[in-house]
């Protein structure tokens, strides 16, 4: 972890995480938080956890009995609860991935803030944040940062052929090539430059 997080956000994530724990449900740890784990930048915004769809209305139950202020959005792939005015989301069907069996047990047991617990792989971070992208939340900014701290973590491959139906994830991972971030794929087409280039000389 090379940078510090603020202390604020993980006491709410150790707070949640102490509730889950006794109620028996299990989850991993996402979002922002997953990435400065695995050595990425620390996060100012909220705290991310994936539990199953299954255990939702439970999950919000167990919250609300413990004093926590919670919300079912209409999204339809996450509920919501607040601690001393910090957001967690609890996500079971974010972009790209169903929160399931399998899926935690590809999780990896980490010591949070001298918490053990399940944190989401860089890979499926990556893919999540990728297929999030639209037109109208067209933010780039944040995943390549992310990108430039773990690259050396990142199965890129694997990346691409989860995001490939995504013309911002195509458009992301071209952009990081020419930057430098990852290299370039072997059955990679020319890039646009070396291609104007050509027809330029």
């Amino acid at each position: 972890m090379a940078a510090t997080q603020s202390a604020e956000i993980l006491d709410v994530l150790k707070r949640v995480a102490q509730i889950l724990r006794e109620a028996d449900i299990e989850f991993a740890l996402g979002g922002g938080l997953s990435a400065w784990v695995h050595g990425g930048p620390p996060t100012e915004n909220d705290v991310d956890m994936l539990i199953r769809e299954q255990d939702v209305d439970r999950a919000l139950a167990v919250l609300a009995a413990a004093g926590l202020e919670t919300a079912r959005p209409p999204e339809g792939w996450l509920v919501k609860a607040w601690v001393d005015g910090v957001l967690v989301d609890l996500m079971y069907e974010p972009s790209g991935l169903v929160v399931d069996d399998e899926f935690l047990a590809r999780c990896e047991v980490e010591n949070v803030s001298a918490v053990r617990m399940r944190v989401m792989p860089v890979n499926d971070l990556v893919v999540g944040k990728l297929l999030a992208l639209t037109e109208h939340h067209l933010d780039y900014a944040p995943i390549l940062e992310h990108a430039r701290a773990l690259r050396e973590q990142i199965d890129w491959s694997e990346v691409e052929r989860r995001t490939q139906q995504s013309p911002f994830a195509r458009a992301f991972l071209f952009m990081l090539t020419e930057l430098g971030i990852r290299e370039e794929p072997e059955s990679a087409p020319v890039s646009v430059r070396e291609e104007r280039w050509s027809r330029a000389g």
